[in-house]
């Protein structure tokens, strides 16, 4: 097996990136501490989210809905405007059969929603689309309407597509459908619950609104409110297991490297948008380590199981050097060592956490695009077990 690991240590100030259901920015207990916590659905989101807008892979992405009905009825009529009375039909028979479901229109006014999310790539999803509108005549043909429907369905060769030619986004993240399991399959990729390497406090930020159209001689606030926040160093873990990977894209070994790499690429720099808006928590990685391993996945978050302290350094210093001196010792207790490695801070970091790590010494610094293209050359090479 050959598995590539992603480390990312980020700073990220006063936000609440990923919320409870009271509105608190979530926390987890780990070593005895409250740490910060953003969960990892919410960071896999924001991948997925980067895919959409980088033009390189944006044929690789998805979309997630229980609407997967109306989303295919919708597009149909839009491309083929005289389809639009037979759409929900058609949106339907497309969704039954892709994921071997029995959905049924609930009321006149009302359109079928699955009981879960249903994962479908969007280059999928232009295929189901193409394929209904080029059945035009048949769809609008007379006699029984829905009859004439589900015959076309089931000639257009659909139920394959469930099945079949998955995007990246589904062979990445992987499809669970309870009812169907012939559709799932299984995740490539797994990312961690991202925490703070130190104990934080939620605080509150006590704000007012001004009413601009207030007279001179009216006072007080337009809007009153209370927003909770918290501000962390981050430890943010993610993994890929190229086999998998490779299983799920019909083995095509050199696509699923390029989508590794941009897995990576997309984990190191995507921020989840909860309350975007109010805090512009606009961070990149302080600090980033690659690797390529042919033993099993390694997650280093025991680094962190003693809370780190600011000291004089600061928590970011601290926390790489403690990354540093668990990773390395790791190693030497267990006898291994990764196929490749590399790391990309800058110089000043390094230099300050070599003083306090010694004699840990951090990977010489690369840049973050020479660190994937080395992981690429690594997965296509194999790492020895």
């Amino acid at each position: 097996m050959t598995y590539f690991d992603i480390h990312v240590l980020q700073t990220v100030p006063p936000s609440n990136i990923n919320r409870d259901d009271s509105g608190s920015p979530k926390t987890a207990v780990y070593g005895g501490v409250r740490r910060a916590r953003v969960s990892s659905q919410a960071w896999k989101r924001a991948v997925r989210k980067a895919f959409e807008a980088d033009p390189a892979t944006r044929p690789e992405a998805g979309t997630r809905t229980r609407r997967l009905p109306q989303v295919i009825a919708d597009e149909l009529a839009r491309r083929v405007p005289e389809l639009a009375p037979h759409k929900d039909l058609a949106g339907l028979a497309a969704t039954n059969a892709m994921f071997k479901l029995d959905l049924k229109k609930r009321g006149d006014n009302k359109r079928p929603e699955s009981e879960y999310l249903l994962f479908l790539g969007r280059r999928q999803l232009d295929q189901v689309v193409e394929r209904l509108a080029a059945a035009t005549s048949d769809l609008v043909a007379a006699g029984d309407e829905a009859k004439a429907v589900a015959d076309v369905v089931a000639r257009l060769g659909l139920a394959d597509l469930g099945v079949t030619g998955h995007p990246g986004a589904v062979a990445l993240f992987g499809r669970m459908v309870a009812d169907a399991p012939d559709v799932n399959v299984d995740a490539a990729c797994q990312v961690a619950h991202a925490i703070s390497t130190h104990a934080v406090e939620t605080e509150f930020d006590y704000f007012t609104a001004v009413d601009d159209e207030l007279g001179d001689a009216e006072t007080g606030a337009g809007m009153i409110g209370t927003i909770e926040f918290n501000s962390a160093t981050l430890y943010r873990y993610a993994t890929v297991d190229l086999e998998e990977l490779a299983a799920n894209l019909d083995d095509d070994r050199d696509r699923a490297l390029d989508l590794a790499v941009a897995f990576g690429r997309a984990f190191a720099l995507s921020m989840p948008t909860g309350k975007q808006n109010t805090f512009a928590n606009h961070t990149r990685p302080d600090f980033a380590m690659v690797a390529v391993r042919g033993d099993q996945p390694v997650n280093l978050v025991g680094a962190y199981e003693r809370p780190v302290l600011p000291r004089h350094n600061g928590l970011m210093v601290e926390s790489v050097a403690a990354l540093l001196r668990y990773w390395t010792d790791q190693e030497s207790v267990f006898g291994t060592a990764p196929a490749f490695v590399a790391a990309s801070y800058p110089s000043w970091l390094g230099e300050e956490v070599n003083k306090i790590a010694e004699p840990y010494r951090l990977p010489a610094p690369v840049a973050f695009e020479d660190a994937l293209t080395g992981v690429r050359a690594a997965l296509a090479e194999g790492a020895p077990r």
